[in-house]
């Protein structure tokens, strides 16, 4: 067997590994889903609601702000299920009291990554899809119009940065076993602050506008945006599309930098226990 042959086999095995995983704790799985429906539903009902407030004094077009905050809701759902998956890639190993394991087999890292990045944009596609079948019957949204082509390549492309910012992120974890878990949500806090998820970046302080232009999230939201409201093409969202994608190319290797550097500390300092 080629050494390629058995990585991909080894990535397989990290992907499959999740999936039982997401089959034993199913019913976590389906509260999870329930609550992420509740929420982006939730959200959404604000666009209806500001129509209702305003009445005829401020013309609040309610159908096109809940179209606009479901998107939102939607591209934040896709990319902090990725971003959490691949941060948890440590805790996960913890859970299942297989660190020392995991981290001491003859793989490469960037193998393990990929079978976690592999199975997260899978689950957090179906987990979306899912999600917009339920928007589309509540808010009887016409997508007949849309590039969903479009939307679908946009989130793809913004998913590689999330990746590394994740990989990165997961170092919180390994060399901080009781709180890193809870430190990678401040990231998440910050992108989500900055990104223009539920409104326009345009509204924001000047200094958060400017941190907004480092957020990959910022791009996808306009691109997924300018794809479901207006139909845009690919030509037309490749300005949104190439900085996400230039971000990828730069953090995902400097995230498995950084996890390499990281791991090898936690090796010398035997932060690898299971508990944490």
């Amino acid at each position: 067997m080629s050494v390629a042959t058995q990585q991909l086999r080894a990535t397989y095995a990290f992907v499959e590994r999740n999936a039982n995983l997401v089959k034993r704790y199913w019913s976590w799985e389906f509260v999870w889903l329930v609550y992420s429906i509740a929420n982006a539903l939730s959200v959404s009902f604000i666009g209806l609601g500001m129509e209702n407030i305003a009445g005829d004094r401020a013309g609040v077009d309610g159908s096109f702000l809940a179209l606009y905050l479901i998107i939102g809701a939607l591209v934040w759902q896709f990319l902090s299920v990725i971003f959490y998956w691949i941060t948890d890639v440590i805790s996960i190993e913890r859970w299942e009291g297989t660190i020392e394991y995991t981290l001491m087999a003859p793989i490469h890292r960037i193998t393990h990554m990929a079978g976690q990045t592999l199975f997260a944009v899978v689950y957090s596609m179906l987990f979306n899809a899912v999600i917009l079948a339920v928007a589309v019957l509540v808010f009887r949204i016409d997508l007949s119009h849309a590039n969903l082509a479009g939307g679908t390549i946009m989130l793809l492309a913004g998913s590689l940065s999330f990746i590394g910012v994740g990989i990165m992120a997961s170092t919180l974890p390994l060399l901080f076993p009781e709180r890193g878990s809870q430190m990678t949500h401040v990231i998440i806090a910050i992108m989500l602050l900055i990104s223009g998820v539920y409104y326009p970046v345009e509204v924001l302080p000047d200094i958060l506008q400017k941190m907004a232009v480092l957020s990959p999230a910022t791009y996808v939201l306009v691109g997924a945006r300018a794809a479901l409201l207006e139909g845009a093409s690919l030509r037309e969202l490749w300005p949104s599309i190439w900085p996400v994608l230039l971000m990828g190319l730069i953090a995902i290797p400097s995230g498995l930098q950084v996890f390499g550097l990281a791991e090898r500390y936690a090796k010398r300092t035997g932060k690898l226990h299971r508990n944490g």
